[in-house]
């Protein structure tokens, strides 16, 4: 049994615990770890990988955690392979690609008690390293332990759990209500994060009607949507959305909420140009250019236009979904796409969700 298939099997007996005893001391770090998932999704990641690795291997002492340190292993290999994609399959908190990219948990020290990585949280650090000191003496607990915590993180995606409303009157539906709407999901003040990632849905639900009703992408395919807490120099895609034609990218959109377009952004961009070839690189904000930098960027964009075949389109957020719906001849089906989008999507807080049903029941089907 491999580390996936170990996995889903705890993940199936944490959802109906049944007479699960352990020291309190214990269950109140493993209280401490849960409540704290959302914001500590590295420590989640790396707790579930080296409990999983210890279920099948009771021998190897987890905390050694790289292959580098003495009688070590690569948890961090274990991670990107098994049980961060398993985490996503099963809809429950994950890190990007692994929770070893952590940099307070990535740091070449066992995880003994006196741990050097700085874990921000010092409640949650220290129930992380006696979690596993516990499980070292008693390597039979690792299971419960496990499903304890799996039980937090079902509970958690319970509670995220929030139905978008229907529209009630699509046939009122108009542009103009349209962008007042997604422009106040956009700027909510929300004092959480994860909202940026609000109009890279909102573009990818309307690129999902693009590639159906305009001959321009025809043969086009968009790319799933990946992470957006990745940054742009480790993102391992040409940007938020990708459109591919026969099988080569066709365009790249980025998508920068709430910043100015910089000479830096620029030049990340182009460096992705270069690397990808796409035919077309969007980057949009709703604040616009650096007035500052507006030359240089200008002259780089000519630049690129003039040593590759690619067009640099720089444009805010809102005048491009505009001008997109007047493409598209379904409005109702791209807030339906939307809805879907912001509904399924686990980067996004119940907050973003719930205030989405709101404004469908103030502005859309308001009569």
């Amino acid at each position: 049994m491999n580390h996936k298939e170990k996995l889903l099997e705890i993940y199936k007996r944490s959802s109906i615990i049944k007479n699960i005893k352990l020291e309190v001391v214990i269950i109140n770090n493993i209280d401490t770890i849960g409540k704290k998932i959302t914001s500590q999704k590295g420590v989640f990641t790396v707790l579930v990988t080296l409990l999983t690795h210890k279920i099948l291997h009771p021998e190897q002492d987890i905390r050694n955690h790289q292959s580098g340190m003495k009688n070590g292993f690569s948890g961090r290999t274990v991670d990107t392979n098994h049980i961060t994609p398993t985490l996503k399959e099963l809809g429950l908190p994950s890190m990007a690609e692994s929770g070893w990219l952590t940099r307070s948990l990535e740091q070449p020290y066992p995880y003994t008690l006196n741990y050097e990585g700085k874990i921000s949280n010092k409640t949650v650090k220290k129930a992380f390293l006696e979690l596993l000191d516990f499980v070292e003496k008693k390597p039979n607990q690792a299971e419960n332990i496990l499903c304890l915590i799996l039980n937090h993180a079902i509970t958690i995606k319970k509670n995220q759990q929030v139905v978008i409303q229907p529209l009630e009157n699509p046939d009122k539906l108009t542009i103009i209500k349209i962008i007042n709407t997604v422009n106040a999901h956009f700027n909510q003040n929300y004092k959480t994060h994860g909202g940026s990632k609000l109009p890279v849905l909102a573009f990818y639900a309307i690129y999902q009607l693009l590639i159906q009703e305009l001959k321009r992408y025809e043969n086009c395919t968009l790319a799933t949507l990946e992470s957006h807490t990745a940054s742009d120099r480790t993102s391992k895609s040409a940007g938020d959305i990708e459109i591919f034609k026969n099988g080569q990218l066709f365009e790249a959109v980025e998508i920068k909420l709430n910043k100015k377009i910089d000479l830096n952004i620029v030049r990340i961009a182009i460096e992705k140009i270069y690397i990808f070839n796409p035919k077309r690189y969007y980057i949009l904000s709703n604040y616009g250019i650096t007035e500052a930098e507006k030359t240089e960027i200008t002259a780089l964009i000519n630049e690129i236009t003039e040593f590759h075949d690619c067009q640099i389109i720089i444009n805010g957020v809102l005048p491009t979904i505009k001008y997109y719906l007047r493409l598209v001849g379904n409005l109702e089906m791209f807030i339906a796409n939307y809805s879907t989008l912001v509904e399924s999507d686990k980067e996004l807080k119940i907050i973003h969700k719930k205030y989405w049903n709101e404004l469908i029941h103030k502005h859309l089907n308001a009569s």
